[in-house]
């Protein structure tokens, strides 16, 4: 087994192996894969976060040893809060921009090494989100309204770019809670209610489509809100009927499910 690392900013992870192929999800600085086939200049490998899988451009990834991929795996890791921050690689002397959600592998303070690399980081962490675990409910509302605006794109995880159920795992993953990739495995995930009633701030409503199936998710803020991603990053109304779009005054998304992914 091969082990990966990706030290770019943002790379794609595509269906097949080719630059012309649908990009499925992307990685962030820090995040850590298995490579699990190798096609020509293609990697087939798994994400360490949420096990999914897809292609990626050999040059895009960083090989590095079963010891540090387990060491890291295994730990809630301090990740990047700032939409965006700069790392500065002193072998190279330049910086490297990096978004939200990028993970920071064994930090400490503002250093941190990966394959014997030195790169010292301009910009925030969750450290504290970490450290108050009391206050998660209000992290990720605070950390979900950061994004607004932002602009939907199919596979997209970063503030340049999200679909639906990569703003939400994004979101929950700067607040230390792990969510799988897609919309259809986070609904399998967390404590399911009944009614809107029931839930509270941070926790998630799902919806289908005509045959039934997940394709759409959102963050509840309280008061009748959710914050989802649908053409951007947007606050919507929402009913047990699902998500009224004011401007086009009519609803865009049928509720299907409500779940709790937060221990009480």
């Amino acid at each position: 087994m091969l082990y990966g690392i990706c030290t770019l900013s943002v790379v794609p992870m595509r269906r097949e192996p080719s630059e012309r192929s649908e990009m499925v999800s992307q990685l962030l600085f820090g995040e850590l894969l298995w490579i699990l086939e190798r096609q020509g200049n293609w990697l087939f490998a798994r994400t360490a976060l949420d096990d999914y899988e897809g292609w990626i451009d050999i040059k895009q990834v960083t090989q590095i040893g079963e010891d540090f991929f387990r060491y890291y795996h295994s730990r809630t890791n301090e990740v990047v809060t700032d939409m965006s921050a700069q790392l500065f690689d002193e072998r190279e002397r330049r910086h490297l921009l990096i978004p939200a959600g990028s993970t920071m592998p064994g930090i400490r303070g503002r250093v941190l090494e990966i394959n014997g690399k030195r790169y010292i980081l301009d910009g925030e962490t969750n450290r504290i989100i970490l450290a108050d675990r009391a206050s998660v409910r209000k992290y990720i509302l605070e950390i979900a309204t950061r994004y607004l605006d932002t602009p939907y794109l199919w596979g997209g995880r970063s503030p340049f770019g999200l679909d639906c159920s990569g703003f939400v795992q994004i979101v929950f993953k700067i607040c230390g809670i792990r969510l799988r990739r897609d919309s259809a495995q986070q609904a399998m995930e967390g404590r399911g209610l009944s009614f809107l009633s029931e839930s509270r701030p941070g926790d998630l409503a799902f919806f289908d489509d005509k045959e039934g199936r997940i394709t759409h998710v959102g963050i509840l803020m309280g008061d009748d809100r959710i914050i989802h991603c649908s053409g951007k990053v947007r606050i919507d109304p929402i009913d047990q009927q699902g998500i009224y779009h004011k401007e086009l005054q009519r609803y865009t998304h049928r509720l299907r499910l409500i779940n709790s992914c937060l221990a009480e």
